[in-house]
């Protein structure tokens, strides 16, 4: 798979088969994926990857924690606008239809989102945590890292979801894995195989169209 496929291969992957990948592949992905650009080659990132008992702990922990609703742990900013609004609204509504969950079942929409804090079943956890002193420049580089090990799990036949959902227990994750002073969760990604029986991952999100978002000048 090159990285054109990879690319369109990827998607969020919300159900998971229990066969662990091995230990090596996944240290394999956490590593390449620090060839990912960096400002002034900060490499703010740092990585934990969790399986067995050790992620088992942390789940417990978060199910026994409360959600914070601190500024720095908001997905979006409040308020959202358009077209930015309109396309959230269709993301979760088409989710929850590939689950047969109507709109006005509210326990089932809370127990979907809850299995967020259960890495939606995948057999690996990771936390990217960052120092609570880095900027915007940083956290772009921690996108970069981002893509570039979700697109190698990938081209491994893994499958893989990035969610900022950790960054509400940031407090609760901290204490379970002893972060560094000083550093905050940025984001989880659960890992694993896909289970492609589950009908939740018959669904993948569109895209908008390239020309509501993309200018081209100067060109012959």
């Amino acid at each position: 798979m090159n990285v054109e496929q990879a690319l369109h291969a990827r998607r969020s992957v919300r159900a998971f088969l229990p066969q662990s990948p091995d230990a090596a592949l996944v240290r394999s992905l956490m590593e390449q994926s620090a060839q990912a650009a960096s400002g002034g080659n900060l490499q703010p990132w740092r990585v934990l990857a969790l399986a067995g008992e050790p992620l088992q702990q942390l789940l417990t922990a978060v199910a026994e924690a409360e959600p914070q609703d601190a500024q720095p742990g908001l997905s979006y900013p409040p308020n959202l606008w358009e077209p930015y609004r309109s396309r959230r609204f269709a993301n979760g509504e088409e989710l929850y239809q590939s689950l047969g969950i109507p709109r006005d079942d509210k326990p089932a929409r809370l127990e979907q989102l809850a299995r967020n804090g259960q890495f939606f079943g995948a057999p690996v956890g990771l936390i990217v945590a960052v120092d609570e002193r880095m900027g915007l420049p940083q956290w772009v580089d921690l996108g970069i890292y981002l893509q570039s090990f979700m697109l190698l799990a990938c081209a491994n036949g893994l499958a893989t979801c990035a969610q900022g959902f950790w960054r509400r227990y940031n407090d609760a994750v901290t204490q379970a894995l002893a972060l560094p002073e000083g550093y905050h969760v940025a984001f989880g990604i659960a890992l694993g195989y896909e289970d492609k029986d589950a009908p939740i991952n018959g669904w993948r999100a569109t895209r908008a169209p390239v020309a509501e978002w993309a200018q081209m000048r100067g060109f012959d």
